[in-house]
């Protein structure tokens, strides 16, 4: 259970950091069906991501040098994912790096 080991990060002070968020788009994230219907909220697949972190207590830090991707990654504090969102995101976890190597 993601929750639980964010929960057990929090009692140590361990902050948790996202490099690369979006993975570079490996393995569909941008078209995978789970985002998209979680989008669902009027926001872009990317926001969702970023904000599924947000909520889960991790500092994510995208890389974009397009000054419109930049606002877009900043606008994700005006929606709440709920709990059925969450989950379905965090059941995608496949346990392992998702870039090549």
């Amino acid at each position: 259970m993601l929750f639980l080991r964010f929960s057990i990060i929090y009692v140590f002070y361990i902050q948790m950091e996202a490099w690369a968020p979006f993975a570079e788009g490996c393995n569909g994230l941008f078209t995978d069906e789970v985002f998209i219907q979680v989008a669902k909220h009027g926001k872009t697949v990317a926001q969702v991501n970023l904000r599924w972190y947000y909520q889960c207590g991790i500092v994510a830090i995208p890389r974009s040098s397009q000054k419109a991707r930049i606002v877009e990654n900043l606008n994700i504090f005006d929606f709440r994912l709920d709990y059925e969102d969450m989950r379905a995101i965090e059941k995608l976890d496949l346990n392992r790096t998702q870039f090549p190597e």
